[in-house]
């Protein structure tokens, strides 16, 4: 996308901005070119800042690029202008989807990409997707599927304030993209549907369960959405009109309903254990409020605090979630991608205390990616650090290619100091975010459930 001019199209007399057809998209990967800017102090002049554009260049056959934009359209970040399903007319007209346009602003953001026609079309009004990242194990990248991470989920999925009800089941069951184009509300449900002899109430069918979470979170796959939905039924959060069907199923005959449980988890009914007369705006304000830290408290308990929100996969989605309302979310990326970054290189001195060239320069090239993305100067998710450790960095990093063994010692400096500037980013989200993100009244629920507070004593106790 970041190298696809995206130009106004004609489709049946209609103009549509930001779109492309099926020969320019397959044109453009036949000869890819990415192209992206580096910034570095100068190693002669730190005071002067020196510029580096890195173009990547590759191709590939028009069948497999075919076969690439099938993936695009499979994993929601394209859509068809004229209800196409494949990529077989040259002249098919397509458009991002707000998911699209979601993950292309993310890519943005991280590499530096600064071309005119992709912040037209991020600036255009269909991007207000408010995507739901969803947290994945990091040795093996499969979906966190803990009951708690499940439960957040499924709030969004059914909708935090209420069934996203429709008048008839023709409308609950079209497949417009449309009705989601901001993922705050739940699954398309049908107000009054007829199943057999009896009318149910607010009922979706397998298949918009599925569309959900294909359209509104950053799965990829339709696989890991039928295991998503597998598990909300395993759960008891919801459930099959037809109770013989045991086995979800995703299609549009098979028909559910949110479950008692599943409705106290979304928050549509009161769970027992909240005041049977107050709102539940009320409830988990005064949540909300016995989760603040008391006067006094110091301030390992918001370390503490932080320590369990990273090991948490549901709490560390909520998390991340408010980071991304208050405009900050780029000190929870850089603190898991450090970690990610010096797990490799700590096994990879495991395996060999001197390790192969070709590897100390594939982590020396994450190490760079790394910088350029939250640290150099001007960088797009530039990081509040403390100066003299920048500094050291910048020093550190442009200086850090030379013989074999200068290589490998450029590589423990970077490292430790990367460690450093990990450990100043938890201790600034620990001080500033956690306090906050404990006041915040929508999130005052998952906090009680996760037992936060009793996890972080845990924690302090361990430590």
């Amino acid at each position: 996308m970041v190298s696809l001019p995206l130009t106004p199209h004609r489709v049946r007399w209609q103009k549509i901005d930001h779109s492309f057809t099926s020969e320019e998209a397959m044109t453009n990967l036949g000869s890819l070119k990415f192209s992206q800017s580096n910034r570095m102090p100068d190693p002669k002049d730190p005071s002067r800042i020196v510029t580096t554009t890195t173009t990547t260049t590759f191709s590939m056959a028009k069948e497999m690029a075919r076969s690439v934009c099938q993936k695009f359209l499979e994993a929601r970040f394209i859509e068809s202008v004229e209800g196409k399903s494949d990529f077989m007319s040259k002249t098919a007209v397509w458009q991002m989807t707000p998911k699209g346009l979601h993950v292309l602003q993310r890519f943005c953001q991280r590499n530096g990409i600064n071309q005119k026609h992709v912040y037209e079309v991020l600036d255009s009004p269909r991007n207000v997707m408010h995507l739901v990242i969803l947290e994945r194990e990091i040795d093996s990248d499969k979906l966190n599927h803990d009951q708690a991470t499940i439960e957040v989920v499924f709030r969004r999925f059914a909708g935090s304030e209420g069934p996203n009800a429709k008048a008839s089941a023709a409308q609950a069951d079209n497949d417009s993209m449309s009705e989601y184009s901001t993922g705050m509300v739940g699954v398309k449900m049908a107000r009054e549907r007829k199943v057999g002899d009896k009318v149910c109430m607010n009922t979706f069918t397998g298949k918009a369960a599925v569309d959900w979470l294909m359209d509104c979170s950053s799965m990829v796959d339709k696989r890991e959405a039928f295991e998503m939905c597998s598990l909300f039924v395993e759960f008891g959060l919801m459930a099959p009109v037809e109770a013989h069907n045991v086995r979800f199923q995703a299609s549009k005959g098979a028909i559910y309903f949110v479950t008692d449980k599943g409705q106290r988890v979304a928050g549509w009914i009161h769970s027992p254990t909240n005041a049977p007369n107050g709102s539940e705006g009320t409830t988990a304000a005064a949540a909300a409020a016995s989760n603040r830290p008391r006067e006094g408290t110091t301030r390992d308990s918001n370390a503490n605090r932080m320590t369990v929100i990273i090991r948490d996969p549901a709490l560390r989605l909520l998390f991340r979630e408010f980071l991304r309302e208050t405009h900050c979310e780029e000190n929870l990326s850089f603190y898991l991608d450090v970690s990610e970054f010096l797990g490799s290189y700590k096994a990879a001195k495991r395996a060999n205390p001197t390790p192969k060239l070709e590897i100390i320069r594939e982590t020396l090239a994450a190490a760079y990616s790394l910088y350029n993305a939250f640290l150099a100067p001007g960088s797009p998710c530039e990081l509040n650090i403390d100066h003299t450790l920048r500094t050291a960095l910048a020093a550190r990093m442009t200086r850090a290619v030379g013989d074999d063994e200068a290589m490998v010692r450029s590589l423990d400096e970077v490292a430790t100091l990367f460690d450093q500037a990990q450990n100043s980013v938890f201790k600034l989200m620990a001080s500033d975010s956690v306090p906050k993100f404990m006041r915040e009244p929508k999130y005052a629920t998952t906090i009680r459930e996760r037992n936060l507070d009793s996890a972080a004593h845990s924690a302090m106790a361990a430590s």
